[in-house]
């Protein structure tokens, strides 16, 4: 099974917020076993909200299934020791501090790749580690503003849009991920550990590569499209009598089919609208055109007709029409799990799913320290120096506090 691929990979994540945080949920939706190491009150991304559960913030628990919590003090000598003790057993280090502050800490790639030189250190940041913006602070609209992505959304004349999903966060944890797993094959050859630099910025502008194509072989700007490719037509949502609806039909065949089933032969032949390129010039007229159309049926109606001659379409849905969509009973993305503090909840495996079998439900986030006195003892550390670090206060430990919250726990709705 696919959650089993990286079985006895070993990783600290001291990441926080989305895109690290992304990146470590990857490689533990893969099998890998994630120490989640944060401060004694907890990684600021557990306060994220509105809205929460039983005070737990969804955002957080989203993105940190499957990982196993530390809480400790590195600001303490005591807790930078213990880490440094860890980092002998480790196979990856994720951070995404601003550049300089795991240095700061004694904590950097040079200092635990002396020690554990097959060790892939990887650093996410907003700008990179080097270059002119790498001290500046970065979040996922700072990104979309400054990548030029922010310039290309929304409808022609309309101010600046984002997009809702923190896209430059998840693009960026999702590529730190393939990083680390090229990183480790290099250390499976022999060839040893690597540091390696994601930013968020070089993430974003690559997420755009179409776009910049474009720009690079016209040299102009490119247009806001609302829901349109910039490079296609008819490729874009359309109102129906009750909704909408995408319509995708710029191949020609497809535009000559849909052509006939609107009873519009005479669009074929029309030079403004013959080819993609005519097309996309007129995208205006058109879309005025075929709008009226579509607005004479329901959206099941053309979904029913267009499918039919293998015009490709779909209706825009709601989140809630998302939730009852047979698509979405099928993806066999849906699952609950058991949370000890937000309770029975209602969440999402990993997307990828292997054909030899089904894959267990994901572990529910960590509360903080849940897992301290198990993640120091899995890298070497005996009991008596765990009690001592946390008599000291320089860890935290809540295994027994959630024991009982478990045994709490109420029945999900």
């Amino acid at each position: 099974m696919l959650g089993e691929s990286l079985e006895g990979l070993k990783v600290l994540d001291f990441s926080h917020v989305l895109a690290g945080p992304v990146a470590s949920m990857t490689l533990a939706d893969l099998g890998a076993h994630i120490v989640k190491v944060e401060p004694i009150e907890g990684e600021i991304g557990r306060h994220i909200g509105p809205p929460w559960i039983n005070g737990q913030s969804p955002t957080f628990m989203s993105v940190n299934r499957n990982k196993h919590s530390l809480a400790v003090d590195l600001k303490s000598r005591e807790g930078r020791e213990a880490i440094h003790r860890m980092a002998l057993g480790a196979d990856v280090v994720i951070e995404n501090f601003r550049p300089g502050v795991m240095e700061k800490l004694g904590l950097g790639y040079g200092s635990l790749a002396q020690k554990n030189p097959r060790l892939v250190y990887c650093s996410i940041s907003a700008f990179g580690q080097k270059g002119p913006l790498s001290s500046r602070p970065g979040v996922d609209g700072i990104i979309q503003a400054v990548s030029g992505l922010m310039s290309t959304l929304g409808q022609h004349s309309s101010p600046p849009a984002k997009v809702p999903v923190p896209i430059a966060d998840m693009l960026t944890g999702y590529l730190a991920a393939i990083a680390v797993l090229g990183a480790l094959h290099r250390v499976r050859i022999g060839r040893g550990g690597q540091h390696l630099d994601v930013s968020l910025y070089n993430a974003t502008v690559m997420l755009q590569q179409v776009s910049f194509a474009a720009y690079f072989a016209s040299g102009k700007e490119p247009e806001k499209s609302g829901s349109a490719a910039p490079y296609a037509c008819p490729n874009e949502a359309y109102p129906t009598r009750d909704g909408w609806m995408m319509v995708v039909a710029y191949h020609q065949s497809r535009w000559e089919t849909l052509c006939n089933l609107l009873d519009f032969a005479s669009l074929a032949s029309d030079d403004r609208f013959s080819t993609n390129d005519s097309r996309v010039a007129n995208r205006e007229v058109l879309h005025q055109i075929l709008s009226e159309k579509f607005l004479t049926r329901d959206t099941s109606e053309w979904l029913e007709l267009l499918s039919s001659q293998d015009v490709i379409c779909a209706p825009v849905l709601s989140y809630d029409q998302v939730m009852t969509s047979p698509e979405y009973s099928s993806s066999g993305l849906t699952c609950v799990v058991d949370h000890p503090v937000a309770g029975r909840m209602r969440t999402h495996r990993f997307a990828l799913e292997a054909t030899d079998g089904s894959e267990d439900p994901p572990m529910p986030a960590p509360v903080v320290g849940q897992h301290t006195s198990e993640a120091l003892s899995l890298y070497g550390m005996t009991d008596d120096e765990i009690e001592k670090l946390i008599r000291c206060g320089v860890v935290r430990d809540a295994s027994v506090n959630v024991a009982t919250l478990n045994e709490n726990q109420t029945e999900y709705p």
